[in-house]
């Protein structure tokens, strides 16, 4: 996506590491980054409201849930053994699938 503008920063990068933003997961010069172009860009400010609506409604949703132990234990295990295989060599991918079913009268 790009809104035409002229960024410093590409608007489908920023969009790309909107929940990163959001989740506080970035540093602070790319947390800086994308603020500004966010203050720049209204199509990416909508984008950014919508999906802080979305994480929002996911932790009143969902907040409370967690992983079995098991579970954890075995994608940990499966992790390491992904690392090993490729010699420390994994590039990390973000990748999020959301279903949410929202009850008539709900507000949401």
């Amino acid at each position: 996506m790009s809104c035409g503008g002229d960024h410093e920063t590409d608007c489908s990068q920023v969009l790309s590491e909107v929940w990163l933003f959001l989740d506080n997961e970035c540093d602070k010069g790319k947390r800086e980054l994308l603020a500004r172009h966010l203050d720049e860009c209204s199509p990416c400010l909508e984008e950014y409201g919508i999906d802080e609506h979305l994480k929002a409604l996911l932790s009143r949703k969902c907040g409370g849930d967690q992983a079995p132990d098991d579970f954890r234990a075995r994608l940990r295990a499966r992790i390491r053994e992904t690392v090993i295989e490729h010699g420390g060599n994994v590039g990390i991918t973000r990748t999020v699938v959301v279903e949410a079913e929202v009850e008539p009268g709900d507000g949401s």
